[in-house]
């Protein structure tokens, strides 16, 4: 199919560009896939093409033998979960105060909510840890996983940012037919504002799922562990004591990166941007 304005040699060319670009982009997920299912590890470039007696799920079977996946999934999904509630729940109310309602402070909040982005997690690990670990009791508790990722500026600015998008008029109608704000909220502004709920969920889940150093500091409990520590613990002092350490070391990747791909491929459809101003006539 020609593309409006462009020749067929343009379209052709533009189509050979995007393939070798999406072949390279995928290159490696692939050699990494594949690099899990050798039985004989390759690591030229000729290994990326192995001969079907060399695969094998003998690495994945060795992962589990050592970690147990099903308790790491259920903690992650545990932790992850309750993550993504909090965000979305907490950046949904305080997106839609900044964005829409007026009251002192406004701006000066919005203002401390940019500064925090260039505040590194890693500079509060260890006053988060006295504060939740030793003062609110919370080592080896799910709780004292979630707490320090409950509320995410990056999601309240993304809230805002879209809610500021929604005409007022639509507010201003909701309000004369008697609605309150939480159903202004609930009715009216969530359903125009979807493509920001699935961006920061994906964005969201990406972070508490490959997150293993703050999990690993509440608890040593294996037992609690997050996929990501269980996985990070085998990769840096297991792996290397398997018969094929670099298959150990490419399944353990293929299975944490795994839910995010699944979870992107799912809802990458939903990155659309929408004309919000439709819903207003004139």
């Amino acid at each position: 199919m020609r593309i409006r304005g462009l020749s067929r040699g343009q379209t052709v060319l533009r189509g050979v560009v995007l393939a070798v670009g999406a072949i390279a982009f995928l290159f490696p997920f692939y050699y990494m896939v594949i690099g899990s299912l050798q039985k004989s590890p390759d690591t030229t470039i000729a290994g990326a093409f192995p001969e079907a007696g060399n695969l094998t799920l003998s690495n994945y079977a060795d992962i589990n033998g050592r970690i147990n996946l099903l308790q790491g999934l259920v903690n992650s999904g545990i932790f992850t979960g309750g993550v993504l509630l909090c965000t979305v729940v907490f950046g949904v109310l305080a997106g839609y105060s900044l964005a829409i309602l007026q009251w002192r402070g406004r701006s000066a909040t919005f203002a401390l909510a940019l500064l925090v982005q260039v505040i590194p997690f890693q500079l509060l690990i260890i006053p988060l840890y006295v504060l939740i670990a030793r003062d609110y009791g919370l080592a080896d508790n799910y709780l004292g996983m979630i707490l320090p990722f409950a509320i995410n500026s990056t999601a309240v600015i993304i809230f805002r940012q879209y809610f500021l998008q929604v005409p007022r008029e639509l507010f201003e109608a909701a309000r004369i037919d008697g609605a309150g704000e939480f159903r202004l909220l609930w009715r009216v502004a969530l359903p125009l504002v979807r493509p920001a709920l699935v961006t920061v969920v994906l964005l969201t889940f990406i972070g508490p799922w490959n997150e293993f150093l703050w999990p690993f500091l509440i608890t040593k409990e294996s037992s609690m562990q997050p996929l990501a520590v269980s996985l990070a613990n085998y990769i840096s002092n297991v792996a290397a004591t398997a018969s094929n350490p670099f298959g150990a070391v490419l399944s353990g990747a293929v299975v944490l990166a795994a839910p995010v791909v699944v979870l992107f491929i799912a809802f990458q459809r939903y990155f659309i941007s929408t004309d919000i101003g439709s819903s207003v006539k004139g």
